[in-house]
Formats: C-alpha cells, structure tokens, sequence
C-alpha cells in the first residue's frame, strides 16, 4: 500500500535551537497518528512544516507521493486542512460561514450549491446544525474549537493536521469529536488520515491507530499504542511514573500517571539509556 503522507530527512531549528532533525516516517491512509511529546517537543513545528505553514531547514515533504514544496497552495490546500491550537476573533461572522470558509479551494468564481450542502452535511455530521446561525465570535472557546473542525472538514482534505483539537471541550465533546474524526478517516471509501498533536495520552491511547512519541528532536517510539505507551517510555519522555492497564474487549486501555520523577534521577535514568 502507498503512503498518503511521507517525510524523509526533516529538520527544523528556530535560530541556533533545534527542534528536531532526520526525520522520517510514512503514514497510510485510513490512519490517526498521535504525536505525543512534552512541551517543546516539536509537535506544533511538525505539523506546521507538513502545511507548509513553516519551511524545514532540510528534507522533504511529500503527500500521494508529490513535493508540497513544488506545489500551488490551492492545490495543496485541497489536499491538507489544519485545525490550529487556538482561534481568536472578534468578526461577526456566522457559522456557517466559517465553515464554508473550507470550502475555498474548492470554489472558483462563486459558492455553488455542492459547496453549501457540504457545509450542512458537514454540520449534521458534527451535531452543530443548532449553531448554524450563531456568530462565531458570541462562542466558547470549546465551540469555536468544533466550528473551526468542522471548517476543516468541509475542506474535504485527505490529511488532516490538528493541533490539540480536544484541549477545550469538555469530556463528552471530546470523545463525540474524536469517534467522529475516527469515523471520517477509517471509512475505506475515502482515501483519508489524520495527524494529531496532543498532550492527553488517555485520548491518544484510545483513538490512535499509531502513536510518534518525539523527543529531543528525534521519535523516540512508534508504532501502536500498546508498543509505544509503556510505563519505561512514559517515564523516559514526560519523567513520571505511571501505571498501564490494559485493553480489554469492554474497555480501552488506560494510563494512570502517579507521581513526577526529579530532575536528579530522570538525568541518571536518561544517561544510562544512552
């Protein structure tokens, strides 16, 4: 099987800091990634340099086996939707409009009417059809953070980068977001991923079918939650201690975190692995 989405060799510094460096991975359609990381990982910078939002140091980025690099930015934003960490406006802008903003590299002269049924199915799909008319800027933040996904679906995109998309909603609106994204990229029918940054490992460990761990600049693990999570790896990255119960068939598996580990000990720890 092709990879929807390949990285070969990428490298991003902000002046004299490195992010990260040689960086390679292939992911299949039909996937969620999960990167996990601690602050400063480099998630926020990875997702951006896939979007061409940041320009890497060295390396290539490639979707359905093209250079972004080499691309127009209509025909990469058919191909590529990004839901950001936070959107601030003060526009009144109603929400179906916002939506249909996902629609523009789709729309030539003027909205036709497959645009704006995308728009309503895209908001049935999401249980937002009630804010339909609301102003975007009279909104929470945890709705506009379902509005601003919502635009992103109705991009219709093969990849989908979110950046914390469940770090404002509450708890049942986190789970409700996260099937749905589960629901829209596992469809064989569609030849679609998503790649998601994020900090709440419960989250990652249930909905991801692949998990990058990042740290200091490299992955340090990947691959399914169950290989990736462990209470070693956890401890080597975040520095706590945790405990792991596993999937079973009623439950997805869960991470407890216990206790945090000092700066003394975790240097050891880390000096021994190398």
């Amino acid at each position: 099987m092709s990879s929807i989405l390949a990285v070969k060799n990428l490298g991003f510094s902000w002046g004299s800091n490195t992010v990260f460096q040689d960086l390679n991975f292939s992911i299949e359609s039909n996937q969620v990634i999960a990167i996990l990381g601690k602050n400063g990982a480099g998630k926020t910078t990875l997702l951006k340099c896939i979007n061409r939002i940041l320009k890497p140091e060295t390396g290539t980025v490639s979707i359905d086996s093209k250079d972004i690099s080499e691309l127009e930015l209509p025909e990469l934003s058919k191909m590529v939707s990004y839901v950001p960490q936070s959107i601030m406006s003060s526009f009144p802008m109603q929400v179906f409009d916002v939506v249909l903003l996902g629609r523009r590299p789709h729309i030539n002269w003027i909205v036709g009417d497959e645009d704006r049924e995308k728009v309503s199915e895209t908001l049935r799909f999401l249980n937002l059809e009630d804010f339909a008319f609301r102003y975007f800027n009279q909104l929470s933040g945890g709705e506009r953070q379902r509005v601003i996904i919502a635009k992103a679906v109705s991009q219709d995109s093969s990849i989908f980068l979110m950046d914390e998309p469940t770090s404002d909603l509450d708890l049942k609106n986190q789970i409700e977001i996260m099937k749905k994204v589960k629901t829209l990229v596992s469809n064989k029918a569609n030849e679609k991923a998503a790649v998601i940054a994020i900090h709440d490992i419960n989250i990652a460990a249930r909905f991801a079918d692949i998990i990058f761990l990042l740290d200091e600049g490299k992955i340090f693990s990947k691959g399914v939650p169950e290989e990736v999570l462990t209470e070693k790896n956890i401890e080597r990255v975040f520095g706590v201690t945790s405990e792991i119960i596993p999937k079973t068939r009623k439950n997805p598996m869960r991470i407890f975190i216990k206790d945090e580990i000092s700066t003394n000990e975790e240097m050891v720890k880390k000096n021994d692995k190398k």
